[in-house]
């Protein structure tokens, strides 16, 4: 990558509408966590966390995550884990994040859905205040455990929804399809609530999955997503309702190696609306957004303006009022204007 573009993406106004706060957990905080909590870790070094972090596949790497979540119980863990991702994305100029978080893989563990939810409340607030980094919450519904389980968490949420911009759907795939959450995702929408959902790369019925998500369950939008390029029909159909996808370079590197430039690619000749996100950058090489942005600009042979339509499609995606959303627009616009 030459000089020039690098700069280019540094400095390019960013929004982030994919990441899981818990999968920001560096190996740093594990051990001050691990430490705080009395909770053994088998590895005694940070370098030695991170030299663990092997997986193949999403079922691999879940339990390298679900590993990680355990170390997190008090209202100051949740504090400390948004906070330290917020103030590491304000540095790469990301100017508004909307962050996944999973409260059923803590309530579970008999931690309060109020634990959850105050401590990132105020880290966001927090963040906001010292780096002027605007964030929203997606509540994502953890798809291999039941549907009763799903709507007692909405019906947790429910003094809390004024937090909450919308919900979303993660983890294991395979047998758990969207239709299975019908039900909450109709009552997280009677609330007024955005929905959207994962539909992971190559997994079990990844086409019909992408089709309930865009017909039957109205998402507004598609996380990963990109085995849309194997049915022209779901193309169309995404083109169609302009549903924008939120691409995750690292993970597909590992999951789909040596394919990276022909999906990105892909999406942009069919025509469909990405976004360029970290995912779990905490298990993935701390590859934040400028990392991923490198990383896709140098895999698809990005041009900067292709990287800057990337920016303004999360910006114009966004879960936002319009009055916000122009403020970042005129930012973006300001910064094209200077490269021009």
């Amino acid at each position: 990558m030459t000089g020039s573009i690098a700069a280019f993406i540094d400095a390019l106004p960013k929004a982030e509408l994919h990441v899981h706060l818990e999968g920001t957990l560096e190996a740093s905080l594990k051990m001050e966590l691990a430490h705080r909590n009395d909770h053994p870790l088998k590895d005694s070094s940070a370098e030695a966390i991170r030299a663990g972090y092997t997986y193949h596949d999403l079922l691999s790497f879940l339990n390298l995550y679900y590993e990680g979540v355990e170390l997190l119980r008090t209202e100051q863990d949740f504090y400390d884990l948004c906070y330290q991702y917020l103030r590491k994305v304000a540095s790469q100029n990301v100017l508004y994040a909307e962050m996944f978080f999973d409260p059923q893989l803590h309530t579970r563990r008999g931690i309060p859905f109020a634990t959850v939810i105050t401590g990132i409340t105020r880290a966001r607030k927090a963040a906001e205040r010292d780096f002027g980094i605007r964030s929203q919450l997606i509540m994502c519904f953890v798809r291999e455990m039941s549907a009763e389980s799903a709507d007692e968490t909405f019906t947790q949420a429910l003094p809390y929804l004024d937090d909450i911009i919308g919900v979303g759907l993660d983890s294991y795939e395979t047998g758990n399809p969207p239709a299975k959450f019908a039900h909450v995702f109709a009552r997280a929408r009677a609330a007024g609530l955005h929905v959207t959902m994962h539909c992971d790369l190559d997994q079990e019925n990844t086409h019909e999955h992408i089709r309930q998500a865009l017909d039957d369950l109205a998402s507004e939008r598609i996380d990963h997503g990109l085995n849309v390029l194997d049915r022209p029909e779901l193309v169309a159909r995404a083109r169609e309702r302009d549903i924008v996808f939120t691409i995750c370079p690292s993970p597909n590197d590992v999951i789909r190696p040596g394919c990276g430039r022909r999906d990105l690619r892909g999406m942009l000749d069919a025509g469909l609306r990405i976004t360029i996100n970290s995912d779990d950058p905490g298990y993935m090489n701390s590859a934040y957004m400028t990392e991923c942005l490198r990383s896709a600009q140098q895999t698809a042979d990005l041009t900067r303006a292709e990287l800057l339509a990337i920016s303004r499609n999360a910006f114009d995606s966004a879960w936002i009022p319009d009055a916000e959303r122009r403020q970042y627009l005129d930012a973006l616009d300001r910064f094209a204007a200077l490269q021009a």
